[in-house]
């Protein structure tokens, strides 16, 4: 993607800086007054992208949707609002507003909006 085609501003410049101070609520905003449709019912963005740490946030429509996936990290699926429903193998994990849900690297998995909803993922590949 060409820099003038870019939505937002770079993450190397834009998470340049040593600390970061991160207002989720005003976060949320943005994403929302975005002119763009959401890709699969969401948004996302990367708010720490450090050595072995990624952090995004997402916002879900009702029914927005990641498909199945995996990494080779260790991934936290945080919800900060609404409900999510986290597919893993043939089990479904309901997660509501203050739950955490954690995967051992390489495990598949997808996530599904059951409401509008606001999450944390974190995946850390750092190896051991």
């Amino acid at each position: 993607m060409d820099s003038i085609d870019r939505l937002r501003q770079h993450p190397k410049e834009r998470l340049a800086a040593p600390v970061q101070h991160i207002d989720l609520a005003s976060l949320a905003a943005d994403l929302r007054a975005e002119p763009h449709a959401p890709v699969s019912g969401h948004r996302q963005i990367a708010v720490v992208r450090e050595g072995p740490v990624t952090v995004i946030f997402f916002l879900f429509d009702a029914d927005g949707h990641l498909k199945e996936h995996r990494t080779e990290g260790q991934v936290t699926i945080h919800v900060l609002a609404g409900r999510l429903e986290v597919g893993v193998d043939e089990q479904r994990h309901e997660l509501t507003a203050g739950q955490l849900l954690a995967l051992a690297p390489g495990v598949a998995h997808s996530v599904r909006a059951l409401a509008e909803s606001e999450m944390l993922l974190t995946v850390n590949r750092h190896s051991m």
